[in-house]
């Protein structure tokens, strides 16, 4: 698949599925063809996003990032395994490239989605983006790729999601041994799904979550064929506005979002922090394919040998994925090694994000505040709780105010 071919076919699986999905099934192609022409260029860019993002304080990035990506490959095929295993269950055909096409293009959404994690704070967003938004698309495919009943689709989403967590699982455990570094390099949500699966009942077809994902189908179906309608029209205006309208499902904010702009946010940057003097400060707003996110970051020195970064993000569209993280997903873990310790968890209300890095003794710690913004500060201290007690002297109830602001009305 040539790059133009491949971009066309990544973008339209993400922006018109309900039309993508009838050509992809009816397209002749094999298990070889599929990986040359878009699984392997298209997984690679998680292991891309890893190595730009890179904050692991002096750990071996490389290697963890090949095996990542190695096992992503292998993975995307297990996967296909069993969800043509499954076909017969659920009424469908047995089939196995098809069984790769709707495994690999549903999991398009997290590759591409992989790449807002390069954005500090927004790692675990972005998992949750690619996550949701994937289950949509396998939800949609399932009945052109491998016949399924479009009322059985969700259950076999459900359980296709279930192998999915448990390949996840044992690949895991070759990426962290040859890293050797606990669950550092994993997003926070893969432990709640790990955890999750011991107890398929969690997630089954008639559960509360079975319902959010039927929901969310519902919701989706309805924002993809407005925005098919309006791509039709020659109204840029109404074309802009129906992508944001429906970036704003996907992402889970059910609207669109327009974030703060730089001078707003910019202002969330204090003189000091824990007694040191801001040296540096910049500020940005990035928008594409209907959504946009906001940046402010600030370095903080005393001029001799300490020094943190402030990096606070308005996540916009994205806002919904923290609320999504804590209620449907009950985002929740904790790794602990010789090395240091990863947590995710929820406090006040909020969930919080920490990771230490005992042998450097330095860190990050990051609080999303009103489901909406990310406080971040990282750099060398003591301990964790040096670096909580500087993201104190943020004016959290000042962002939280803003939280409905530049939110599109329904």
């Amino acid at each position: 698949m040539q790059a133009n071919k491949l971009i066309g076919r990544a973008k339209a699986i993400l922006l018109t599925p309900r039309a993508e999905w009838p050509l992809i099934a009816a397209e002749p192609d094999t298990v070889g063809g599929l990986y040359t022409g878009y699984i392997l260029i298209l997984a690679a860019l998680p292991a891309v996003t890893l190595l730009l993002s890179s904050r692991y304080f002096g750990m071996a990035i490389l290697p963890i990032a090949i095996t990542t990506y190695v096992l992503s490959l292998a993975g995307t095929f297990l996967v296909a395994l069993i969800v043509d295993a499954l076909a017969p269950s659920f009424g469908g055909q047995k089939d196995r490239v098809q069984a790769l096409k709707v495994v690999a293009y549903s999991y398009t959404a997290s590759w591409v989605a992989a790449l807002i994690g390069v954005v500090p704070g927004l790692g675990l967003l972005s998992a949750l983006a690619g996550l949701i938004y994937g289950l949509y698309l396998l939800n949609l495919g399932l009945p052109y790729t491998m016949k399924c009943p479009a009322d059985r689709a969700i259950g076999y989403t459900i359980v296709t999601v279930i192998a999915a967590i448990v390949v996840s699982v044992v690949l895991g455990l070759v990426v962290r041994a040859v890293g050797g570094y606990g669950t550092f390099g994993r997003d926070p949500l893969m432990g709640a799904l790990h955890r999750d699966a011991a107890d398929t009942a969690v997630i089954g077809a008639g559960t509360a979550t079975g319902s959010a994902v039927d929901d969310y189908a519902k919701r989706m179906d309805a924002a993809s064929k407005q925005l098919e309608t309006a791509q039709k029209s020659s109204d840029p205006a109404a074309k802009a506005s129906a992508l944001g309208q429906f970036m704003g499902t996907a992402l889970g904010s059910g609207a669109k979002v327009e974030s703060l702009a730089p001078d707003q946010i910019k202002t969330f940057l204090p003189e000091q922090l824990d007694g040191l003097k801001r040296t540096q400060q910049a500020v940005e707003r990035n928008g594409a394919i209907g959504m946009q996110i906001s940046k402010a970051s600030a370095t903080y020195s005393d001029g001799a040998n300490r020094t943190l970064q402030l990096e606070i993000v308005d996540a916009g569209s994205l806002k919904g994925l923290v609320g999504f993280a804590s209620s449907w997903a009950g985002v929740d873990q904790e790794s602990q090694t010789d090395a240091g310790f990863d947590k995710t968890y929820r406090s006040g209300g909020q969930l919080v994000h920490e990771q230490w890095n005992n042998a450097s003794k330095s860190g990050e710690y990051t609080a999303f505040i009103a489901d909406r913004f990310s406080v971040r500060v990282s750099g060398q201290a003591n301990d964790i709780g040096v670096l909580k007690h500087a993201a104190a002297g943020i004016d959290a109830g000042g962002l939280a105010a803003l939280k409905d602001a530049g939110v599109a009305s329904q």
